[in-house]
């Protein structure tokens, strides 16, 4: 079980390697907004899996790690699954701007305000995450970096402050993305009959986007899980099923709804694979792959 975690985890790395080196090969997709939030998204799973990944590694190998090493994985942990409600819900304010507002779009939605939408969603998670560290490095004595835990969220920044802090940032965060999905979803779906195809485009995303954050929200009641299963299947490898429903499947989705829904963007990605699958099958063929 932890191998085929492990295998599933390395693949959907790969994969998303893949589609953001098909964003960065094809200057029609970094010029439209819509895909440039896409692939934060997928960066973000990218980092997100990466070191949700090293941690699991860790976990069931050497069971314990030291603190100041955990914390390595653990932050960018922490910062990235921040980021995904906070990505998903202006992807929706997205597709809301471009079916029910389509005459603005063009002077809402530019490359530039996209990228400092970007670095704002990186702000606000990183100032929710600094408070962690300045409580950390206040309670706790120095001796205790040094200490082997279970490389887990609450067996780090375990002061009570920091739980009550975490808790009420996953309601806020949580509150005003629901709240963003609910409107936009609503006005796609009273959106005039002229822009009836796409406004049915639009609903069945913004649909996709809250299937997407449901499945994120589990990581917020992972210890449930844990202590659920293990009362139904004591015995059982717990954590890593509990990783694959928390971890695996979200960003298994990815790529799949959001990627390959779109035909353009899908179009790109596909030429893109099969033309490195090819020049790694026979490298003589190159120069007939290069367009």
């Amino acid at each position: 079980m932890n191998t085929t975690v492990v295998i599933l985890g390395l693949t959907i790395n790969y994969i998303n390697a893949a589609m953001i080196h098909t964003f960065h090969k094809h200057d029609i997709l970094k010029m439209n907004p819509r895909y440039i939030l896409f692939i934060h998204l997928v960066l973000n799973d990218l980092l997100l899996l990466t070191s949700s990944i090293s941690i699991f590694i860790y976990s069931f190998t050497l069971n314990t790690l030291y603190v100041s090493i955990c914390l390595v994985f653990l932050l960018p942990a922490i910062l990235t699954s921040q980021n995904t409600p906070l990505i998903l819900g202006f992807m929706a304010a997205e597709c809301y701007i471009s079916v029910c507002v389509p005459l603005r779009y063009e002077n809402i939605c530019t490359v530039k305000r996209t990228y400092i939408v970007m670095g704002i969603i990186w702000a606000l998670s990183s100032l929710t995450i600094l408070p962690d560290l300045f409580i950390l490095l206040a309670t706790e004595p120095l001796q205790f970096f040094y200490l082997r835990v279970v490389c887990l969220r609450d067996n780090v920044f375990r002061s009570s402050l920091s739980i009550k802090k975490r808790d009420a940032t996953h309601i806020l965060f949580l509150v005003v993305v629901w709240i963003t999905l609910f409107y936009t979803y609503f006005s796609v779906l009273f959106a005039a009959k002229a822009a009836a195809s796409n406004a049915k485009k639009a609903r069945n995303t913004i649909l996709i986007h809250g299937c997407q954050l449901l499945l994120c929200m589990t990581v917020y009641v992972q210890p449930l899980l844990i202590q659920f299963f293990t009362y139904l299947f004591p015995g059982a490898p717990i954590f890593a099923v509990t990783f694959f429903i928390v971890q695996i499947l979200p960003r298994f989705l990815s790529p799949i709804i959001y990627g390959l829904r779109d035909k353009t963007f899908k179009k790109f990605f596909l030429r893109t694979v099969m033309c490195t699958f090819t020049i790694k099958i026979n490298p003589n063929k190159r120069m007939k792959m290069l367009p």
